[in-house]
C-alpha cells in the first residue's frame, strides 16, 4: 500500500476529529497539507471535497445520534451552500493554479486568524444573523470551493457570534457540509467533463485521497461525542497556529 494512505489517514483523521469537534478546520488543514506538498489549489479542492463526502456523511451522522441538529437551519444552510459551492467551483476552474494559489494561501492565512480570534476571545465575528442561514451559507460554500477550507470558520463562527447555541450550530454545519461536499465535488466532476477544466495529477492523489476517508471516517464518531462533552479552547489554539503556520510556510515558498 502506497506511504501516502498512512501519511493522509492520519491526516484525516486528526482534521476530522478537530472539525467534528469544534465545526472546522477539516478542509483548512487537509487543503494546507496537500498545497505544502505542491499540489494544485484546484487538485487540493477537488480532492479534500470528495473525501469531504463521505466524512461529511459520518460526521453527520454522529451528530444526528447525539441530537447536535436544528433541522430548519441544516436546510437553509445546505440551499446556500450547495450554490455557493458551485459557483465556486467554476471560478477556481477557470483561473490557472499558480495564479490562484498566491490568494488561496492568504485565505487559508485568514481563516487561521479567524480561528486564534476565537480561541482567545472565545467570540466570533458576526457575518450575518442566524436568523438569514442561506445566505451564510452561500457565502461560505464559495469560500469553501476557492480554498478548499473556509466552510467551518465562516459559518461556525457567524453562527456562535450571532448567539447560536453551540451544539447546534457545530453539528447542524457539520451535517450541512456534506451536501455542500457533493454539489462541489459534481461542480469539479462536470468542469473535467465538459473540458471547462484541464487537469493533470488527480490520479496520482487517489492515495491520498483514500487516506484521507479512511481517516475522517474513523474519527467522526469520537468527534460528535467531542462536541457533547469536551471543553474545547486549547483544541482551538493548536489548530489556528497549525494553520497560519502552514500559509506562513506556503507563503515564503511563494515569495
Amino acid at each position: 500500500m502506497d506511504p501516502d494512505f498512512w501519511l493522509f489517514a492520519a491526516v484525516g483523521f486528526a482534521a476530522q476529529l478537530v472539525d467534528g469537534a469544534l465545526g472546522m478546520a477539516y478542509g483548512v488543514i487537509s487543503t494546507s497539507v496537500l498545497l505544502s506538498l505542491g499540489v494544485s489549489p484546484a487538485n487540493a479542492s477537488a480532492s479534500v471535497h470528495a473525501a469531504k463526502v463521505f466524512t461529511g456523511a459520518a460526521s453527520g451522522a454522529s451528530h444526528i445520534y447525539y441530537r447536535n441538529i436544528d433541522w430548519r437551519l441544516l436546510a437553509l444552510l445546505s440551499g446556500g451552500g450547495v450554490l455557493g459551492g458551485v459557483v465556486g467551483a467554476y471560478v477556481l476552474t477557470s483561473v490557472p493554479g499558480e495564479a490562484v494559489k498566491p490568494y488561496v494561501v492568504g485565505w487559508l492565512f485568514l481563516m487561521g486568524l479567524v480561528i486564534l480570534y476565537r480561541a482567545w476571545k472565545q467570540a466570533r465575528p458576526k457575518v450575518f444573523s442566524w436568523r438569514s442561514p442561506f445566505p451564510l451559507g452561500l457565502v461560505g460554500g464559495f469560500f469553501d470551493a476557492i480554498g478548499g477550507g473556509g466552510w467551518g470558520p465562516v459559518v461556525t463562527s457567524s453562527l456562535l457570534g450571532a448567539g447560536a447555541d453551540p451544539r447546534k450550530a457545530i453539528g447542524t454545519t457539520n451535517a450541512a457540509e456534506m451536501f455542500v461536499a457533493i454539489a462541489t465535488s459534481a461542480a469539479f466532476l462536470g468542469s473535467l467533463l465538459s473540458g471547462h477544466w484541464e487537469t493533470a495529477g488527480l490520479r496520482g492523489l487517489m492515495w491520498s485521497l483514500a487516506g484521507l476517508i479512511a481517516g475522517g471516517v474513523v474519527a467522526a464518531p469520537l468527534a460528535g461525542w467531542m462536541t457533547k462533552v469536551l471543553p474545547l479552547r486549547i483544541l482551538t489554539w493548536i489548530v489556528g497556529v497549525l494553520v497560519v503556520g502552514l500559509a506562513i510556510w506556503q507563503g515564503v515558498g511563494l515569495l
